[in-house]
């Protein structure tokens, strides 16, 4: 069913990646705030920044880009991510630690955001430190039930800065969980089932966490949403690569778009890939989708 009330949030990391043609703004949950703009819903992006010329640049940026926003300014320096892009376009991090991002504070103005919100992105990389961990599920615990939003985790396993207990906790507090096949490879080793295919291993989660959705990305080879009872598959469309920065991101906001707006789950898939394979031929995380994508 449709439904048009409320906040779309992405919550997390707000950072610049710095790529090797120049710094472009960047950060899962901000990319996935301003894709979710692009098709028309109300979204905010829930991050922190240091006082400093690179957050007062950031948050220029995202005004620039009309993309709302709950971002405190911290005692922090504001986030960096060196990427160095390898042959095949993929992007390999660095990622600095101790940033404002580690240290998203929960304040009253988080707490009615919370209350209005009706589907939620959030993932691992920005739980690292407990400061934002705590944020993030005090954010999940004061959402509304009785109006059954989406909350989607969107697995980001980066330079070991996971826990088994935060990817744990994580899965029981969403209810569409997005993860790739390398992510996958690795939390099954560490869940303990590492010899079946991906198919079974993402039926055994689904199960487990008692989930609406499992998004599985495969990138060249394909992307597939489980659902209780069904699974839908679509080929990766073929196209010349710019960079893959922020691909999974506009993937993840496509698709609940999509969903949010009473789609089934085949024309959201749908609309979810062709969305990631436009952002892959543009540099950097945010480029301006075309409209024959945002008016779909």
């Amino acid at each position: 069913m449709e439904n048009n009330k409320g906040i779309v949030v992405g919550m997390g990391e707000a950072l610049w990646d710095v790529l090797p043609e120049g710094k472009k703004i960047g950060g899962a949950p901000a990319n996935f705030a301003y894709h979710i703009s692009q098709f028309g819903l109300d979204s905010c992006a829930v991050s922190a920044v240091g006082d400093d010329a690179l957050g007062h640049e950031l948050l220029d940026n995202f005004n620039d880009k009309g993309v709302k926003y709950l971002i405190e300014t911290v005692p922090y320096p504001t986030g960096t991510v060196q990427v160095e892009i390898d042959p095949a376009g993929i992007p390999q991090y660095e990622i600095k630690e101790n940033v404002a991002w580690d240290n998203i504070p929960y304040n009253i103005r988080l707490e009615e955001l919370a209350g209005r919100t009706r589907a939620v992105c959030f993932g691992s990389l920005a739980q690292r430190n407990v400061v934002s961990r705590n944020t993030i599920n005090r954010f999940l615990d004061a959402m509304p039930e009785d109006s059954d939003p989406l909350v989607v985790f969107d697995v980001n396993l980066r330079q070991g800065f996971y826990t088994k207990e935060i990817l744990c906790n994580s899965m029981k507090r969403c209810n569409i969980l997005k993860i790739n096949d390398e992510e996958l490879v690795a939390v099954s080793r560490m869940f303990g089932y590492p010899g079946i295919d991906l198919q079974d291993k993402c039926w055994i989660l689904l199960g487990k966490y008692n989930l609406k959705m499992l998004i599985l990305t495969c990138g060249i080879n394909g992307s597939y949403v489980f659902t209780p009872g069904e699974v839908s598959f679509r080929p990766t469309p073929r196209v010349e690569v710019a960079d893959t920065v922020g691909a999974g991101d506009s993937f993840t906001a496509a698709f609940i778009a999509a969903i949010l707006k009473g789609k089934s789950i085949p024309e959201a898939h749908a609309l979810a890939v062709e969305t990631s394979a436009f952002v892959c031929t543009r540099q950097g995380a945010m480029p301006t989708l075309p409209k024959e994508l945002t008016e779909r």
